[in-house]
């Protein structure tokens, strides 16, 4: 890559007045050099640091206004306060920081330019961008070696791009997907001002779509050539991430020509999140942050993932991760039938109106493996995830008890009760713990579920009721009333027969790592 792409630039407006402040500032900075050269020949003669490593580099940088000694090994960079300020003194403390090269992903070297002044200009020194963790989250920060030897800056700005060039896992082509429409429609705003920037940091180099409708980026997958890229990014919600999820592992069977048995997808998945829940995101980052996100996508941080196959009558429905029955499903048709309301209002609205409506669901449950023969449940929810569904509302997660790649999914059932302990049950996921200490919940590891219901329980008459002379709706079940409203992956899924659930252990790479709680920020009065 040319120099020009590789340096920063820090302004300067000449004023003629401080000529001689200027050659004062030259002579020091030459009597400065020479010092520093001096310190790097006492410096050569070490190979080793202080953890055994092999030296690359040695030399000494200022860091603010004080010199260094900085350190470069395959693995780290070091550095270390000269004391006192004299190369030939051998005299140094101990180390004072350390960077791992892992988390850098970029370096640039960095000029003094004048005001519009394009290029050239002397050298200052290297600066080295890496990811600094603070809790859950990644956030981006910046190392300056200060040095005005061109020679010295860029051998040490030479050797760290070769060095960071071996990590091998990281993307330098990906193809970027961005829902325009997801949660409050600001997708396009959070790709272009959080992750854009750190993509040209990072030097890694995108291929942008922005949907149009449901199921373009699943057409778009179908006919593109993936060997061309590194991975693909996700910039919305949960549905947009489900249906990319869905998407590749179609595509890998299309690939392989294994149309029954699932293959997994060659690119990893990276997801921005910019929906209202992205319980996905949380589980692999802890944190609804964009930053977080594509801080671990540049870095090259994966996670393999279970993911669920849903099929009806011998017919795939899809791919995915987690699914509801009963209240979830329907409480999810209610809210798409209130679209022109905020996604927040919307939300509390068809929760209030579920649980005022509250009636179980009739049907059979049988589950692999089996600690109970195949039996009637009459209940108001069925969950399948495989994942802990981690989210802001629901920091350790819907599913606590399971985690992204443990072969297996936590299936949550949930048998008939009063309203009244329904929602000290719901209320529970909000805190930390005790949400399964009902007696009416039962919670199993399984690795496949089928779920037959026997009756729609009248849930065509109260829907006619409810929305009778709305003119803004349309009915999500239609006049024929057989399909059983699902929730997967927080989008709607109309299924009139049985439904067999199946997990595919570590069938997608997403890019991030796991964790076991995610941020809360987000508390919800409603219930």
């Amino acid at each position: 890559m040319s120099e020009p792409e590789e340096e920063l630039q820090e302004e300067r407006r000449d004023n003629p007045k401080k000529t001689k402040k200027k050659k004062k500032k030259k002579k020091k900075e030459e009597e400065e050099k020479k010092k520093k050269q001096d310190h790097e020949e006492f410096s050569s003669g070490s190979t080793e640091n202080h953890t055994g490593e092999c030296l690359v580099l040695r030399g000494i940088f200022k860091l603010g206004k004080k010199s260094h000694d900085v350190l470069l090994t395959r693995t780290r960079l070091t550095w270390t306060p000269i004391v006192p300020e004299t190369p030939t003194d051998r005299t140094l403390t101990k180390i004072t920081g350390v960077i791992l090269l892992q988390d850098v992903f970029a370096v640039k070297v960095k000029r003094r330019r004048a005001a519009g002044q394009q290029s050239g200009g002397p050298v200052l020194g290297v600066t080295l961008f890496y990811g600094r963790r603070r809790g859950r989250r990644l956030e981006e920060d910046t190392l300056h070696l200060h040095n005005a030897s061109a020679e010295h800056t860029h051998t040490w700005y030479n050797t760290l791009k070769e060095l960071l060039t071996g990590f091998s896992r990281r993307p330098r082509y990906v193809k970027v997907f961005i829902n325009p429409s997801s949660h409050k429609k600001e997708a396009v705003y959070i790709y272009r001002e959080h992750v854009a920037p750190l993509f040209k940091l990072a030097d890694v180099r995108t291929d942008i779509t922005v949907t149009e409708r449901k199921g373009h980026a699943l057409s778009v997958m179908k006919e593109c050539r993936l060997d061309e890229y590194d991975g693909v990014v996700c910039v919305g919600g949960d549905g947009s991430v489900a249906e990319l999820c869905h998407a590749l592992v179609l595509r890998a069977q299309l690939d392989a020509d294994s149309p029954v048995k699932p293959v997994k997808p060659a690119l990893p998945l990276g997801i921005i999140p910019a929906g209202s829940t992205d319980v996905v995101s949380c589980s692999v980052h802890g944190v609804r942050d964009p930053v977080t996100a594509a801080l671990h996508i540049v870095l090259g941080h994966r996670q393999q993932v279970d993911m669920c196959s849903f099929s009806s009558l011998g017919q795939l429905v899809c791919f995915g991760f987690s699914a509801m029955f009963g209240f979830g499903g329907r409480s999810l048709a209610r809210a798409e039938k209130k679209r022109w309301m905020p996604s927040s209002r919307r939300r509390e609205y068809a929760l209030v109106k579920t649980l005022a409506r509250l009636r179980p669901e009739d049907c059979q449950l049988s589950f692999l493996p089996a600690k109970k023969p195949n039996r009637d449940l009459f209940g108001h929810r069925i969950s399948i995830m495989s994942i802990p569904c981690l989210s802001p509302h629901t920091p350790r997660g819907l599913a606590p008890n399971t985690s992204v790649a443990n072969g297996s999914a936590a299936l949550i059932a949930v048998g008939n009760t009063s309203r009244s302990e329904f929602i000290k049950h719901l209320k529970r996921y909000s805190g930390s713990s005790g949400q399964f200490s009902f007696s009416f919940v039962e919670t199993h590891c399984v690795s496949a579920v089928r779920i037959r219901p026997r009756s729609l329980t009248g849930w065509a008459e109260e829907e006619s009721e409810e929305e009778e002379g709305d003119p803004r709706t349309t009915p999500i079940i239609q006049a024929e009333g057989q399909a059983f409203p699902w929730n997967i992956d927080g989008e709607l899924v109309e299924i009139a027969n049985e439904v067999v659930v199946r997990v595919h252990p570590r069938l997608i790479t997403l890019y991030g790592e796991e964790v076991d709680e995610a941020e809360s920020t987000v508390s919800c009065s409603c219930i």
